[in-house]
């Protein structure tokens, strides 16, 4: 950003020159630590409190922290996130480690793996800061088309989307092996080069990303520093499992009123809204998570809630429906000499609507996974025989423990990822037990409807046409190109999930495209805009409470969500400020 003053663009080089000594130190941006609000653990918050709050948000994720931020500039707000915080987490601080925090399966690690019952392994952010701590860190905005169906204001939304950039968004020095898909992208058709961009738009570009220049990642979790720390209260490892409500008689709804909740130790706590009207629960607990907490809160389906034996507040036989998760397949390309590390920076947009996308690389830290990059991630090697009852996360663990004994050569190259827009596919979300902790049960039906199935096969020919190209003919260990079929033999190894495999899968493009089905985390869904919450996403047929976060959406926005749920959080924090403000002055 050019200025006209040369002393203060000295000073904001300057400034910028000891934030990036700051990060060499392995220390967190100084905004971060020192505008922060305190982060206490749940266990601080005293039995019997008496405080009470305008707003009590449930999970401090992608939309939730600047959810908080906003809301906590006039009215007092407690924000809860069962996870801990990101800062000193060295596995979700730098990308070096990014396949590390996916792997961890301890109790407290930034990531809960779970496997949906289609056989594919997935993950569940569960830290302060969402799933900006543990994703690819791409930032690409959704198209106008997605802001134009969901109703949202466009010129709000064009004031909410730099907020978040501002602060934790950056342009990447684009790694040689995205640099090769751009080239590569560009050769193929999949044209015009828009250059940089944050924009949907058809054609390749480079996005943003949340990591900066030495491989630090900025979160979610940075943006409660623009709270006001006076009225902004965080707990961590606070576990949500009950909504309470007041469902005296005489109420023609039922009112959300407070929560209940356990700390690190176990203990159970309550916190309360005010008296005020318009104080509300918001649930930002994510896809999985939200849906998950109406249902134990007595919020679904009544037969479903009865073999759980809780209470039904409201019949709704929409909550839980609708799940979906855009399905992706990877195709593994060996080089003559490994590629840096690097996560999504490049993508192609095509008017198909099939997203191409790669990574590359092994973190080469001390505490990093060599030659692998972690069960939970794109890039491992194949569980196919595994008999259905066996099918668990230790066998999934144990086959990717015993790939470290494979020559590093193997590991040579890099991913190009074909993801589809949408999907048309959906499933359900059921719970299978009323311990918050655990998983409910997620089926998202991959290629069940078969656009979904013919944009993957568009997706695989269209990495092949990328294959044939120049740029790719270069990277390969002869420098005479590769064949599809041997790419896709060794894809099939490459690619984790707990589907059986069949003898055709280089064969049929649709059956490889269904038995290599993986994820890139971007699942939403369970809380439809019409059947669980209305237009400004209050729950219908309560009061008090209302969800912001990807349970809404009826598809993904853009490449990659992350970009449009941040902005949410903002929008929605905004939009709600200014209702109230506007209902205080009788307008």
């Amino acid at each position: 950003m050019a200025s006209s003053s040369r002393a203060v663009l000295f000073f904001e080089l300057l400034a910028c020159l000891l934030c990036l000594l700051e990060l060499s130190q392995g220390k967190e941006p100084f905004f971060t630590l020192k505008n922060l609000p305190p982060l206490q653990k749940a266990s601080s918050y005293p039995a019997g409190c008496a405080t009470t709050y305008d707003y009590i948000i449930v999970g401090g994720g992608t939309a939730g922290c600047p959810l908080a931020a906003t809301l906590s500039l006039r009215y007092k707000v407690l924000l809860l996130e069962r996870g801990g915080s990101p800062y000193g987490n060295r596995n979700v601080s730098y990308m070096e480690n990014f396949h590390i925090g996916l792997m961890n399966m301890a109790p407290d690690s930034s990531s809960q793996a779970f496997i949906s019952t289609d056989g594919v392994i997935n993950a569940r952010a569960r830290v302060l800061g969402g799933g900006t701590c543990i994703n690819a860190g791409f930032y690409s905005r959704a198209s106008s088309s997605f802001i134009q169906e969901v109703g949202w204001d466009e010129d709000l939304v064009n004031k909410s989307f730099p907020w978040v950039e501002e602060k934790i968004v950056q342009w990447p020095k684009i790694a040689p092996w995205q640099a090769a898909l751009r080239d590569g992208l560009l050769q193929a058709g999949v044209a015009p080069f828009n250059g940089y961009t944050y924009d949907h738009v058809s054609g390749t570009k480079v996005g943003g990303t949340i990591f900066d220049e030495t491989g630090y990642r900025h979160t979610a979790a940075d943006l409660l520093a623009a709270g006001d720390p006076n009225n902004l209260r965080v707990l961590l490892h606070a576990s949500v499992h009950k909504i309470v409500f007041d469902s005296r008689q005489g109420r023609l709804k039922a009112r959300a009123i407070g929560v209940q909740f356990t700390d690190e130790n176990g203990r159970h706590h309550q916190a309360f809204l005010n008296s005020n009207k318009d104080s509300e629960i918001i649930v930002s607990a994510g896809a999985i998570g939200t849906p998950q907490l109406l249902l134990l809160s007595g919020i679904g389906p009544k037969n479903d809630l009865k073999n759980h034996n809780i209470p039904v507040v409201l019949h709704n036989k929409y909550v839980g429906k609708g799940m979906a998760d855009n399905p992706m397949n990877s195709i593994f390309i060996p080089t003559r000499s490994p590629p840096r590390q690097s996560l999504i920076e490049t993508v192609g947009i095509t008017e198909e609507g099939v997203f191409i996308e790669a990574s590359s690389g092994f973190g080469q830290s001390s505490e990093s996974v060599h030659c692998h990059h972690g069960i939970m991630s794109a890039e491992i090697g194949q569980l196919s025989t595994i008999p259905p009852k066996q099918r668990t996360l230790e066998a999934a663990q144990k086959y990717a423990h015993n790939k470290l004994n494979l020559p590093k050569e193997v590991f040579h190259g890099g991913f190009i990822l074909e993801k589809i827009d949408g999907p048309l596919s959906t499933g359900h979300l059921v719970l299978t037990d009323t311990d918050v902790q655990n998983n409910p049960a997620v089926t998202f039906n991959y290629f069940r409807h078969p656009q979904d199935l013919n944009r993957c096969v568009y997706g695989i020919k269209t990495i092949e046409r990328i294959l044939k190209t120049n740029r790719f003919s270069e990277l390969s260990a002869d420098g005479a190109g590769l064949s599809m079929e041997r790419v896709l033999n060794m894809s099939v190894k490459a690619n984790v999930n707990l589907i059986p495999k069949h003898t055709n899968d280089t064969e049929s493009l649709e059956q490889f495209c269904k038995d290599t089905v993986i994820t890139i985390w971007h699942y939403h869904g369970g809380c439809h805009v019409g059947k669980v919450v209305d237009q400004h996403y209050r729950v219908l047929g309560v009061s008090g409470l209302r969800v912001v976060d990807g349970s809404i959406f009826s598809r993904s926005p853009g490449t990659n969500p992350q970009a449009t749920v941040l902005m949410m959080g903002r929008y929605m924090g905004v939009k709600i400020l200014r209702e109230r403000l506007g209902r205080a002055a009788g307008v």
